[in-house]
């Protein structure tokens, strides 16, 4: 691929992305509420901000914009996040947030790549000597997937047992674990968006002990394979700097990056909507 078809592929990816993944697209089946550009989605316990476009506001404007999002959440004592991307306009968004009482998480790229070639580049990489990988719609693995999380990130992801549990009624969402010996040592999602192109790829983390023996990527080929089965053309991640060389080399295109933001109200603190 040469630099400029390169470019031009990038592109193309990350119009198809904007279109297909941001505002409406990634608030499905979630209770939300539109203001202006942006959809606020409404978790149980956690605000979230999506929009596709801010471009043509600034000032004043984005500022009062900012803050109806943030005053709106913690009028509810929640938290909100506001996922930024690193192509969107104004340039001066991330400090505007700020400004607002929010802080930036880890940064992320996202990438993108055909369903198809990952697929079929690792193909015969689906299996690891030891490890039993299958997808599973079973509580009592979600629970395990939980525990193992929890001991991967060194804090309580226990919560994380009924999310996956509703992801997978939805219906849109295939869970996979890798098990060894009884444990379950790795595991990861893959979103079939409705109505889109996209996979995207979620989860992958893994114990300690069970790295660099090609469960990531074996996870990556399940998730392939099964979305060129079910028609979707491409698969996303939004991936950390250890995965994302990884996947650049499985001909992943690093289309964009993406920060959260979060504002969190101090306890009792609550803002006139």
């Amino acid at each position: 691929m040469t630099e400029t078809t390169r470019d031009e592929r990038i592109a193309e990816l990350l119009a198809a992305y904007d279109k297909q993944l941001r505002g409406d697209a990634e608030t499905s089946g979630v209770p939300s509420t539109t203001d202006g550009p942006v959809v606020r989605v409404e978790y149980p316990t956690r605000g979230f901000v999506s929009y596709r476009s801010l471009e043509g506001l600034d000032g004043a404007e984005l500022d009062a914009l900012i803050a109806r999002q943030r005053d709106f959440f913690a009028a509810k004592g929640q938290a909100v996040e506001w996922k930024t991307r690193g192509h969107d306009l104004p340039k001066d968004l991330p400090d505007r947030l700020t400004a607002a009482g929010f802080v930036p998480e880890e940064r992320e790229t996202v990438v993108i790549a055909e369903s198809a070639v990952v697929a079929a580049q690792l193909r015969g990489r689906e299996a690891v000597d030891g490890v039993t990988i299958r997808r599973t719609t079973d509580l009592a693995d979600f629970e395990r997937i939980a525990a193992m999380e929890s001991t991967v990130w060194g804090e309580d992801w226990s919560w994380l047992t009924q999310d996956l549990a509703g992801r997978s009624a939805a219906g849109d969402t295939d869970i996979y674990v890798a098990v060894a010996d009884g444990t379950v040592v790795s595991a990861a999602w893959a979103v079939h968006k409705p109505g889109t192109d996209f996979t995207g790829l979620w989860g992958g983390s893994t114990l300690a002990e069970w790295r660099g023996r090609g469960i990531y990527k074996a996870l990556v080929a399940v998730r392939a394979a099964r979305a060129v089965e079910l028609g979707h053309r491409y698969l996303q991640v939004d991936a950390s700097d250890d995965s994302s060389p990884i996947l650049q080399r499985l001909g992943f295109l690093p289309v964009t990056t993406t920060t959260p933001y979060v504002f969190t109200p101090r306890d009792g603190e609550r803002h006139d909507r």
